[in-house]
């Protein structure tokens, strides 16, 4: 229950709600924007500090918004409405990114491809292979999880994401996975599975744009390292 009062009794100008109205989400901070969200607090606390107080146990916006739906319902507060109100919002945030790449925008943010790969990939409790295959204009064709668990069993990888690329007609190919241990720093594993799927794929002159290895707060790009 909202703390009788405590909200309304402040100043016009610190009550999330007229400050998103009057200055815009983004001037707003993590815990104003889930007070917002979250409207009333819990157990006895007003809402922002009841959001703060999520926010800590969760391990930061990013924590919360990838955190398993039972894991959710571990933190105070959090009942079965607003697990599903977050989990809402994490899908919403997918299929906004990903209609955006399907028209060919996002690659002209690199930082929106990271953010749809994350948002895809981050939550994952194993190892997840993913390829996005792209046109001729690095429109977004298709996205496939393509292996699950280690990617140790890499000779089978190339046959299998040609196949992909024929079925949709790809041009381009982005290749993603994440590491469920938290670090995003590639394997020599990772680099040879890179190695052989891109000499794979120039034999059917298909480009190999890039593969994102996604830890728990990182992203690594293999072109931005200058493996690609």
């Amino acid at each position: 229950m909202e703390a009788k009062g405590a909200i309304k009794a402040w100043a016009p100008e610190e009550r999330p709600r007229e400050r998103l109205a009057a200055h815009g989400p983004g001037n707003l901070s993590d815990s104003e924007l889930l007070a917002v969200l979250f409207g009333t607090g819990s157990a006895g606390k007003d809402v922002l500090t009841w959001s703060r107080d999520v926010l800590q146990a969760s391990g930061g916006l990013a924590g919360l918004m990838t955190m398993e739906p039972h894991h959710l319902l571990d933190i105070p507060g959090i009942g079965l409405a607003r697990s599903m109100q977050i989990q809402a919002i994490l899908e919403l945030t997918r299929r906004y990114l990903a209609a955006t790449l399907r028209k060919g925008e996002g690659f002209t943010r690199p930082e929106m491809v990271r953010d749809y790969l994350a948002a895809q990939l981050r939550h994952q409790g194993r190892e997840v292979f993913v390829v996005l295959l792209l046109d001729s204009q690095h429109r977004l064709l298709h996205y496939c999880e393509l292996f699950y668990g280690t990617i140790n069993a890499a000779p089978v990888y190339p046959r299998e994401i040609i196949k992909l690329v024929m079925r949709y007609n790809a041009a381009a190919v982005i290749l993603a996975h994440n590491h469920p241990s938290g670090v995003a720093e590639p394997s020599d594993a990772d680099q040879r599975v890179t190695d052989r799927i891109g000499a794979a794929l120039q034999t059917i002159d298909v480009n190999l744009l890039d593969h994102f290895v996604i830890g728990a707060g990182e992203t690594v790009s293999f072109k931005e390292r200058g493996w690609l």
